[in-house]
């Protein structure tokens, strides 16, 4: 485990060394200017909104006029060599919203359009801006991350349900087991189509249902991260699937047995599609690097299931959750990050930019949920803020109140360390 460790961590490295290799000087110049422009774009549309919803059709007018005359224009020449048709596209857009101010249209109608043209633009931005290194890297470790992570407590129930077989003398047992199993991968891939399909069937915006999908995830991922809590939710889960098992071997229901390996996979399974689409809606443009470490991270697992049921080794249980759980507050507060703006951009949260901080190019920005606006910072330092206060308190605080209470007991970190489901693991 941790040799694996060490490997992906130094595909990684490699892959932001990458990042230096320079672009021609004159062609970066023009499309840093051209980058440049787009913000001011965006704080034009944000005007225009705002002056629309006031009712004020002339200044909302002069605003989309002066956004597009003054600054999509300049943009216009380096796009044109890269993607004519979406510089056309760009240019439709700009002109059907002046058509539908001048003609007093709906506010929702205009607002519509001006959402739409939010998105138009974070396309034009990643045409016009290189993906370099980093932003692929991290990406690509967010995505070993998830699937791991995951795949891991899926082997580790595996072993609990294979390892309960073999003790009661019922290895006849294991083959529907495993058929549930299997079907429990099936509806995992469906689900990952099944909600891509529904978000582009639903009425509201792209934006709208990225965002929601985003905090939900977010939601699981801050659970998950205060392990103390999780582990005791986990061992209930355990418990259950144990009676489920007794109480199907009872029985002899093959039915009963596939929907044990079903459900005790599923559960795991429909968390790895939420995440993978709150990653993929935010990976635009990165979707190779997000299917790489999709990849490795299931070569990973086929590893591990093979060390602990073939070889019957043991692996360090413990060591590898306390990484995870690190990763995965930093994934959380990425994806919070990125759930901000995304309802941001779809009108639901108000843009209040931070005009003077640092802005990073957008596919970092993706990757590390970072957009400087109000909202997503103070919400991006809050969620930081919980995380390190949980750990003062679970790492230091509490280990200090119950050595003072009882000296002679075991260490904090010994009691919490993560049971041993099978005599294949170890912590």
């Amino acid at each position: 485990m941790r040799r694996l460790l060490i490997v992906v961590a130094g595909l990684i490295g490699a892959l932001a060394l990458m990042s230096s290799l320079p672009a021609a000087p004159a062609a970066a110049s023009s499309r840093d200017d051209a980058i440049e422009q787009i913000q001011n774009v965006r704080i034009s549309i944000d005007l225009t909104l705002s002056l629309i919803k006031q009712g004020k059709s002339q200044e909302a007018f002069a605003a989309a006029a002066n956004g597009y005359l003054n600054h999509f224009e300049l943009v216009e020449v380096p796009l044109r060599i890269i993607d004519n048709d979406l510089t056309i596209g760009a240019e439709g857009r700009f002109a059907d919203i002046r058509q539908l101010i001048r003609d007093n249209a709906p506010v929702n109608d205009v607002r519509d359009k001006l959402v739409e043209l939010r998105s138009v633009l974070d396309t034009i931005e990643r045409k016009l801006t290189a993906t370099g290194a980093a932003a692929p890297a991290l990406i690509f470790g967010q995505s070993f991350l998830i699937i791991f992570r995951e795949g891991f407590e899926v082997v580790l129930l595996v072993s609990i349900l294979l390892g309960y077989l073999e003790a009661a003398r019922s290895p006849s047992f294991i083959k529907p087991i495993l058929v549930g199993i299997g079907l429990a991968c099936v509806a995992t891939v469906l689900t990952v189509v099944l909600l891509r399909l529904v978000f582009e069937s639903l009425p509201f915006s792209i934006e709208v249902l990225e965002g929601v999908t985003a905090m939900i995830a977010v939601v699981m991922l801050f659970y998950v991260s205060f392990w103390l809590v999780a582990r005791m939710e986990h061992k209930r889960w355990m418990e259950f699937v144990r009676a489920r098992l007794w109480s199907a071997v009872s029985l002899g229901s093959t039915f009963s047995l596939v929907m044990v390996g079903f459900t005790a996979v599923y559960r795991e399974g429909f968390e790895t599609a939420l995440f993978y689409q709150a990653l993929w809606s935010f990976g635009a443009g990165l979707g190779i690097w997000v299917l790489a470490g999709l990849a490795t991270g299931l070569v990973a697992l086929t590893g591990v299931a093979l060390v602990m049921f073939r070889l019957g080794r043991r692996v360090p249980v413990k060591k590898f959750m306390n990484i995870a759980v690190i990763c995965v507050m930093i994934t959380s507060v990425t994806f919070l990050g990125n759930a901000i703006n995304a309802l941001q951009a779809g009108d639901l949260i108000a843009y209040n930019r931070l005009d003077n901080w640092p802005r990073i190019p957008i596919f970092l920005s993706q990757v590390t949920g970072y957009w400087p606006t109000v909202q997503s910072v103070v919400a991006q330092i809050v969620l930081s803020t919980i995380y390190l206060a949980g750990a003062l308190y679970v790492f230091v605080i509490k280990p200090r109140r119950q050595r003072a209470q009882n000296p002679s007991s075991q260490t904090p970190a010994t009691q919490a360390a993560t049971p041993a489901p099978s005599s294949l693991v170890s912590v």
